[in-house]
């Protein structure tokens, strides 16, 4: 077991310095001073902000990382130039598949599905903040994300049906539903029709809408909110929220009862207890 802590903390390290190579990333302070906020910028504003294989990958081994990171406390997604994300590169990728065998294909929908798998499985909550286009695989990253801020200029489709192939693609057909309902994800997916911004709020897919020029700050406000509270129960709060999904009521209820048992051991428990006595705000540290 010694050995285990070890190699787990050999793998703990900040984020704070890390540099992208195929989107912009930042970190900012929370309303403590502390290095806490990262924000992800897709940059490719003149094609809308679409992915490459390039890009896809980092993604996915970023949000990999972000298991260990020990300052980054949430994530916000954006897109740079108005837009969110116009999905895959139409030249850069959506060709090259025409022309892949059969294994090749396969190793691409299990990379682009690892994205969303890693957005689901790090602890930090995630915010999309949506402007503009946000559309096919980026509609995904929106979906995957734990919340969403858009515009009212916000236009989601999950457009995977145009290109020819099946709207069961990252894991729209399981979330897709969850989110929005079985019919109304039916009918997106059958026909990858554009998801208006007011659709969007009222059927649960954004949590607010905001002017263009203020949703990212809107995201980032409430990524600062969260950041400051206890992060390590946010972790658990966020595995729980996914995990039970494949459990029945009984099975929900005992997995909750110990993941508060142990969130109940932390420092942090503690610390909100003492600032509750005292009459005073507690300040969390995320142990």
């Amino acid at each position: 077991m010694s050995d285990v802590k070890l190699t787990m903390a050999h793998h703990k390290r900040p984020f704070a310095n890390y540099e992208a190579k195929h989107f912009l990333w930042s970190v900012s302070n929370d309303a403590g001073g502390r290095p806490s906020i990262g924000t992800i910028t897709l940059n490719r504003p003149d094609k809308k902000n679409p992915l490459t294989f390039d890009s896809y990958a980092e993604l996915r081994d970023l949000f990999r990382g972000l298991v260990y990171a020990t300052d980054i406390k949430t994530i916000v997604v954006t897109g740079a130039g108005g837009n969110f994300c116009s999905g895959g590169d139409v030249h850069e990728i959506i060709g090259p598949l025409t022309k892949m065998s059969m294994p090749e294909l396969l190793d691409f929908t299990r990379m682009t599905g690892d994205l969303v798998k890693a957005m689901r499985a790090c602890p930090q909550p995630i915010i999309s903040a949506i402007d503009g286009i946000c559309a096919g695989a980026g509609a995904m990253m929106a979906l995957a994300s734990d919340m969403r801020l858009g515009t009212p200029q916000a236009k989601t489709a999950f457009l995977f049906v145009r290109v020819g192939l099946a709207g069961a693609d990252m894991g729209a057909c399981t979330l897709l539903p969850r989110m929005i309902g079985q019919g109304r994800a039916s009918e997106l997916l059958y026909t990858g029709r554009v998801m208006t911004a007011e659709e969007g709020l009222q059927w649960g897919f954004f949590n607010g809408l905001h002017d263009g020029g203020a949703v990212l700050s809107a995201a980032q406000t409430l990524a600062d909110q969260i950041a400051c509270g206890p992060t390590f129960a946010h972790g658990v709060t966020k595995k729980l929220l996914h995990q039970e999904w494949n459990m029945g009521v009984d099975e929900a209820i005992e997995a909750e009862a110990e993941a508060q048992a142990i969130c109940m051991q932390t420092k942090d428990f503690r610390r909100a207890y003492d600032a509750f006595v005292a009459k005073q705000k507690p300040v969390f540290n995320g142990d």
